[in-house]
């Protein structure tokens, strides 16, 4: 209340002023609760900034020239920190593999050198490098230094595969390794040969292994029909194989040639096709002995 006072000074009379309403208005109420919202608050605090920052760039980026400055100097700036001294590419090592090969990679691979590794396509120089019938395996890595490493898992050729036209030398899965001018180049390597004999490989190595009593005087293993396989041995001996159980049945076959020392009679084939009933074919000389053995005139025979 504010006091009047009267012209003769003696009265007082107050007005009572109105109080203030201390409770916000709806306006505000509705602020508050919506500034009590944790999602009004990040739209507000993040959203709303980086709207206006948007906005200002779309404007910007709007005219042709100024859009074509940025991307150009974005450009300019990668290709000057790409091309650092650091990044460069100029010489190529590979490690695992034989000098001839090694040559071989490096056209293979492809690169043009020196480069910035952030151009280089490792990927693909690998793929291409793994073309290679030599090559099992690539691993491509850039080292400080400006080289680029590559390690190779080459192939070992385990055996010679001789078709009609060409020697060729095989992995232990059958892949080829590298061709030969002549078998006597690897003579080493234990020989296959036929069609399709490349797919049965592994096949041929455990026979290969199994023939181990006999090996000396084993020529190779024929592949016959795509089926199985022949066993050839010196002094014109040969061993038909089954389709399956083929190991077995040469394991079996050893046994009795230690037994009975078979295998150094005068027998020209021993057929094992047949598991229930081996035939064996002798050579023309031991079949005269053999008649005469049993008093059959063998004078009018053909030998």
């Amino acid at each position: 209340m504010q006091p009047v006072m009267n012209h003769g000074g003696q009265r007082r009379v107050y007005i009572r002023q109105p109080r203030r309403d201390p409770a916000p208005s709806r306006w505000a109420y509705r602020m508050q609760r919506l500034w009590l919202t944790p999602l009004f608050r990040l739209l507000f605090r993040v959203g709303l900034p980086v709207l206006v920052l948007g906005g200002v760039t779309a404007i910007y980026v709007a005219n042709d020239a100024r859009r074509a400055g940025l991307v150009q100097g974005y450009v300019d700036l990668r290709e000057k920190f790409q091309n650092r001294p650091e990044f460069m590419v100029g010489l190529v090592s590979v490690e695992g593999a034989s000098t001839e090969l090694a040559e071989a990679i490096r056209a293979r691979a492809g690169l043009k050198l020196p480069a910035s590794s952030f151009d280089l396509d490792l990927d693909a120089a690998r793929a291409r490098i793994e073309d290679l019938d030599a090559v099992a395996k690539a691993e491509l890595r850039v080292r400080s230094g400006g080289v680029l490493q590559v390690l190779i898992t080459e192939r070992m050729p385990v055996m010679v595969w001789r078709t009609d036209d060409r020697i060729e030398m095989l992995d232990e899965t059958g892949h080829r390794v590298a061709s030969l001018g002549a078998r006597a180049d690897r003579a080493d390597l234990p020989l296959i040969a036929g069609a399709g004999a490349d797919k049965a490989a592994g096949e041929a190595l455990e026979i290969f292994a199994a023939a181990q009593p006999v090996l000396p005087r084993v020529r190779g293993l024929v592949r016959i029909g795509d089926r199985r396989w022949d066993v050839v041995l010196d002094r014109n001996q040969k061993i038909m194989l089954p389709e399956h159980n083929a190991v077995a049945a040469l394991e079996r076959l050893i046994a009795l040639d230690r037994a009975e020392d078979l295998l150094a009679r005068d027998v020209l084939t021993v057929d094992l096709r047949n598991e229930e009933r081996p035939v064996l074919r002798l050579a023309p000389n031991a079949m005269n002995e053999r008649r005469k053995a049993q008093g059959i005139d063998t004078s009018g025979s053909e030998l």
